[in-house]
């Protein structure tokens, strides 16, 4: 049964608030970050991440990009997000010159987007390598899509039992999968498959993906058809360290609202943190000083918001994000 955007935003924000203290959230005495435990990891991380993607591929010369990062962490940001499909090992590179000598400060997540498990493997080595370090705390299987690719994840000969490898072998301390396409296939996959983590697109303006017959919904938004109340529950039943993406909608949204009230209301959903893009040095500044100051938003304040943001931007960010691949 459908529920109403009110009903799920006022049970969200009592689970955010029971979820922020059973995480033990807290804020760095050194930092001022705030920081809460991912899932069943056990790890502590600041809840804003330093998103390496393509937004980190903007920063042209390497020195640049190498200075953004420091400064990030340097300000207290502990969680790292890269993948090999970011710029084809590119991102991991320039990740990997800071980990001599961040290694320990750090968690480290990277991602192999490959479905077959001989790729899967090759990339995973080469990952390391660019990487400088002999294991990721946290290795994703990168950008699921429908219900074809789950498929080949999840075969004989698949990436599915390369990551479970590695995480026996503590190649990879934790393993899990990141979606933006449609939160049934995540909730499938969740419910299907022993995770620690997974990374997810949600954001106020309801990115959840909406399919009907294969083909793109262009009804009114429906809360029940986004990634917070089809697959976040499954995610939190089963006590998955959850990670926020897509917060600025690929900057979509940015403009329309203050940028604080896009992190905010992410953050005032029950997961542990938020991966953000940030090609320059005053949006690392920006954006840890919102985290800083982040105060768990009202049911009433996240539903006046999210109807705004999704009548204006809904169809088309569902229709983005269906074909969008992270690279």
């Amino acid at each position: 049964m459908a529920i109403s955007r009110r009903e799920f935003l006022e049970s969200a924000a009592a689970i955010s608030l029971a979820a922020q203290s059973a995480l033990g959230a807290a804020v760095d005495s050194k930092t001022g970050m705030p920081t809460r435990i991912l899932g069943k990891t056990g790890a502590r991380v600041s809840v804003l991440a330093f998103g390496c993607g393509s937004r980190f591929l903007m920063y042209k010369e390497e020195d640049a990009a190498l200075a953004a990062l420091t400064k990030g962490l340097d300000l207290g940001i502990t969680y790292i997000d890269t993948a090999f499909s970011y710029g084809n090992g590119v991102s991991e590179t320039r990740v990997g010159k800071l980990m001599p000598a961040r290694r320990k400060q750090v968690w480290l997540a990277t991602k192999v987007q490959a479905r077959k498990g001989d790729d899967a493997m090759k990339i995973i080595e080469g990952s390391l390598k660019r990487l400088q370090t002999d294991h990721v705390d946290l290795l994703h299987i990168h950008a699921l899509m429908g219900e074809d690719d789950l498929a080949a994840i999840e075969a004989k000969d698949g990436v599915l039992p390369i990551v479970y490898k590695m995480r026996e072998q503590k190649v990879a301390r934790n393993i899990g999968i990141t979606c933006h396409h449609d939160p049934r296939i995540l909730k499938m996959a969740l419910e299907r498959h022993d995770f620690d983590c997974t990374q997810m697109a949600i954001n106020a303006a309801r990115a959840g993906m909406v399919t009907v017959d294969k083909k793109m919904s262009m009804g009114e938004p429906r809360l029940d058809q986004g990634f917070e109340n089809i697959a976040l529950p499954v995610a939190l039943k089963k006590k998955m360290g959850v990670i926020g993406m897509k917060v600025f909608g690929q900057e979509k949204l940015v403009g329309q609202v203050p940028v604080e009230k896009l992190i905010h209301y992410t953050l005032s959903l029950p997961v542990t943190a938020c991966t953000a893009g940030m090609p320059k040095f005053e949006h690392i500044e920006e954006n840890i000083k919102i985290a800083k100051a982040f105060k768990q938003m009202s049911p009433a304040d996240m539903k006046t918001l999210s109807d705004d943001m999704a009548g204006k931007n809904k169809m088309a960010l569902d229709a983005f994000f269906h074909g969008h691949i992270d690279a």
